[in-house]
């Protein structure tokens, strides 16, 4: 399942960085994709991995573990910046009327560390789930296929 995620992230974060302007349809289009993908993922860690952890902590176990919570910290991190990013831009009108000549960075005093910790959150959870997902396909080939 975690493995399956993967093309909806991708397609997921396809869709923001090919559009220009981002609307209403554009981000319910990206979550469309988005939503299914964290789902196909955390189910996994909450149903299968964490109440095996413990059984099986040490080594690669553990780092694996560390990479996935970290990257679930780096998610929550993106979400406060997401959070106000979306406050602001629906205060301002911009996804039902994004023809409006503002710049982002006009919405507010703290949007571009806003920003920031949207890129950061995003990035740095893509790249520590890719670690994670490495780890997890390596112990997963060495218990069960080897």
């Amino acid at each position: 399942m975690v493995t399956v995620s993967f093309p909806f992230y991708i397609y997921g974060a396809w869709i923001m960085i090919d559009t220009e302007t981002v609307t209403w349809d554009v981000l319910i289009y990206h979550l469309k994709f988005i939503v299914p993908g964290l789902i196909l993922t955390t189910v996994p860690v909450v149903f299968w991995m964490a109440p095996r952890l413990l059984d099986q902590l040490g080594g690669f176990s553990a780092l694996h573990a560390v990479l996935g919570l970290q990257a679930y910290a780096l998610l929550a991190f993106a979400l406060t910046g997401i959070i106000r990013i979306y406050q602001a831009k629906r205060n301002a009108d911009l996804y039902h009327d994004p023809d409006q000549d503002i710049e982002l960075d006009d919405l507010h005093e703290h949007m571009g560390a806003w920003r920031g910790r949207l890129r950061i959150g995003v990035f740095g959870y893509v790249i520590l789930w890719i670690l994670a997902w490495f780890l997890g396909i390596y112990q997963y080939v060495s218990s069960y296929l080897l």
